[in-house]
């Protein structure tokens, strides 16, 4: 590989002032117009750098797909770089003005889904304009989602359609613990369970009754049961509501169930056991609703190697590139259980996803994005 970018071809100043307007529209996954409006603002960017843009109307009320792709050569049948973003944020409209105000401090940015990952999507759109001026022929398809945040359902199937054109998955989801990017991803899994009873007065008839209740009590110790720390398996029961009145056995018990999973061998026995899980009295019943929502994202040989390039790119720009195993998913599992080498967490290193105390620190973003850059023209080399 050559390295042919340095953190000083990037405009640092400029991309921060776009952040900043990217950051005050704010785009929580559920408001499709307000995430189009973030949309409309990327394409337009894209099309005044000539980039070529395809946008797909959005579905299940999640705002609209953008693919942002380099120019291509004709005839040519070169597996492309396919670099993975999300537009929407976690945070509602509204709490810019009050809980988490756009403000620096220092070499902290601040703002709701600055760090995961407004920060890390601009810097993939700016990498590729820097890369493509100068003159890089690797063929890139950038692409924005609207839904990541609460599971791509709606965009899921388009990123497994490019990543089966592709040679490498760049996600630019935020740097962990000081810049370390993420080699490895849990599956995840989501259940909804309703457990039924039969509902009696507590104080005059309590005999006729069958407490929901008391059932789910028991099944949230089975369901956690299943925890093995030594494996990597987690099985969350995350919320339990149930019940009509202090006075009334309860006859309906909800739970949220959260699972998540080191590998396929865990995520099928898990998940064959949360089928399997009966009530113990026969006048109680459950209905278990769920599946693998993100399939386990493990390191391959392939995505080995491909770490290892990315560490000697980033190692010229005076980045000491590690890699880490999360829990969380994102949409890299997807294409990592496709085999498509994927690395993860390549964009801005801050801290407080999901909080009020969201930041990004400002001195990572141009030797990042640098790297981002490099990678979209090195890479060809590996292909």
């Amino acid at each position: 590989m050559t390295q042919v970018l340095s953190a000083g071809d990037v405009d640092a100043e400029a991309l921060i002032e776009e952040l900043k307007e990217w950051v005050r529209i704010e785009t929580p996954s559920g408001n499709a117009a307000a995430v189009n409006r973030l949309v409309d603002r990327v394409e337009a960017i894209a099309e005044k750098a000539g980039l070529s843009v395809e946008r797909l109307p959005g579905t299940l009320g999640f705002g609209d797909i953008l693919a942002v792709r380099s120019p291509r050569q004709a005839g040519s049948n070169e597996k492309s770089v396919l670099v993975l973003a999300h537009l929407d944020t976690v945070h509602a409209i509204g709490v810019i003005d009050n809980q988490l105000p756009l403000r620096q401090d220092g070499d902290k940015l601040y703002g709701p889904g600055i760090y995961d990952m407004k920060s890390g999507a601009l810097m993939a759109l700016e990498a590729l304009k820097i890369a493509v001026a100068k003159g890089s022929r690797m063929p890139v398809d950038l692409v924005f989602v609207p839904d990541e945040e609460v599971g791509s359902f709606s965009s899921r199937a388009f990123m497994e359609e490019c990543a089966r054109s592709a040679g490498y998955t760049l996600v630019v989801e935020p740097a962990r613990d000081g810049g370390k990017i993420v080699i490895a991803r849990k599956g995840v899994a989501m259940y909804d369970i309703v457990v039924r009873g039969r509902a009696s007065h507590a104080g005059t008839r309590p005999q006729d009754g069958r407490s929901a209740v008391r059932a789910a009590a028991r099944l949230v110790l089975d369901l956690e049961a299943l925890n093995d720390a030594g494996r990597g398996i987690t099985v969350t029961v995350g919320t339990i509501s149930g019940g009509t009145g202090r006075n009334t056995v309860p006859a309906e018990c909800r739970m949220q169930v959260d699972v998540r999973v080191p590998d396929d061998a865990a995520a099928n026995e898990v998940t064959a056991k949360i089928a399997a899980i009966q009530p113990v009295d026969a006048d109680i019943t459950f209905e278990i609703n769920g599946q693998m929502n993100r399939p386990p994202f493990a390191q391959s040989d392939a995505g080995r190697r491909l770490f290892d390039s990315a560490a000697k790119v980033a190692t010229d720009l005076g980045i000491a590139l590690e890699g880490v195993t999360t829990g969380g998913g994102s949409d890299g599992n997807f294409t990592a259980a496709l085999g498509v080498p994927t690395l993860d967490g390549l964009g801005a290193d801050g801290a407080g996803a999901h909080t009020f105390e969201e930041y990004i620190l400002l001195s990572s973003v141009a030797p990042r994005t640098a790297l981002l850059a490099n990678l979209m023209i090195s890479l060809e080399t590996e292909a």
